[in-house]
C-alpha cells in the first residue's frame, strides 16, 4: 500500500463502540418486531436514509416510528431505543488520534443523524471534556449535515474537493463493506476494519523500539 498522506476515519465501530443488534432488541421490545429488516448496519429504508441526510428532523423521524408503534410508546423511549446502539469511546483511541494530527490530514466522515451526534458528543464529554470530534480532526463531515451518506461516492469527492486531496494518497478506514466499495470507486486507498478488528490493536500500532 502506498503511504497515505491523508487519513479519513469512519466514527462508529471505528473510533466509537457501537452495537447495532442493541438498537434492534430495543426497538422490538417496544413493538417493532421487524425492525431489523428496517435497519441495519449493511442497509435500511428510506426514513433512515432521509434522517441521515438531513432531509427530515429529529421530530419527524421519531414521529415516523410512533405510527408503528403502541400508543402508550412515548418519544423518549424511541430516542433512547435509537441511541442504545452507541456504547463507549475508548480513550486509547482518542490519543491514536491525536497522534494521527501530528502526521497526516485527519478528517471524520460518518454516516449518522442529529440525535446520535447529540448522543455521542455527551460521551465525549463525559470521556474527556471535549464538546466536539473537531478537536481531533482537521474536519468533521457528517452526513445529515452534508447531505450525503456513504456509500456514495460523492461524500468522499466531497472531501477530497474541498481539501484539495488526492484520492490515492488518501486512506480511509471504515468497518462497512460497502463504505469501503464507495471509496475505491475513486481510487482511495482503504481499510476495512473486520468484525473483532480494532483501530489500536491492528491498524494504527506503536513504532517497535529499537534494540539497544
Amino acid at each position: 500500500m502506498r503511504k497515505a498522506k491523508h487519513i479519513i476515519l469512519d466514527l462508529g465501530g471505528v473510533i466509537l463502540d457501537i452495537d447495532y443488534n442493541r438498537t434492534e432488541e430495543a426497538f422490538i421490545e417496544l413493538g417493532i418486531a421487524d425492525f431489523g429488516t428496517l435497519y441495519s448496519q449493511l442497509q435500511q429504508t428510506e426514513l433512515f436514509d432521509q434522517f441521515e441526510t438531513g432531509q427530515i428532523n429529529p421530530e419527524a423521524f421519531v414521529a415516523a416510528l410512533k405510527t408503528r408503534l403502541p400508543s402508550a410508546i412515548t418519544e423518549q423511549q424511541i430516542v433512547n431505543a435509537w441511541n442504545a446502539m452507541l456504547i463507549d469511546l475508548p480513550l486509547r483511541r482518542l490519543q491514536i488520534l491525536q497522534q494521527l494530527q501530528l502526521h497526516y490530514d485527519l478528517f471524520l466522515l460518518s454516516n449518522t443523524n442529529a440525535l446520535h451526534e447529540e448522543a455521542f458528543h455527551k460521551i465525549l464529554k463525559e470521556r474527556c471534556g471535549f464538546n466536539s470530534f473537531s478537536v481531533f480532526f482537521d474536519k468533521v463531515y457528517y452526513s445529515h449535515r452534508i447531505g450525503i451518506r456513504k456509500p456514495d461516492a460523492a461524500a468522499f469527492q466531497h472531501i477530497l474537493d474541498q481539501n484539495g486531496l488526492n484520492a490515492a494518497d488518501t486512506l480511509f478506514v471504515d468497518d462497512s463493506p460497502q463504505h469501503i466499495k464507495g471509496a475505491q470507486q475513486l481510487g482511495i486507498q482503504t481499510i476495512w476494519l473486520q468484525p473483532g478488528m480494532t483501530i489500536e490493536e491492528h491498524i494504527f500500532l506503536p513504532k517497535a523500539q529499537p534494540v539497544s
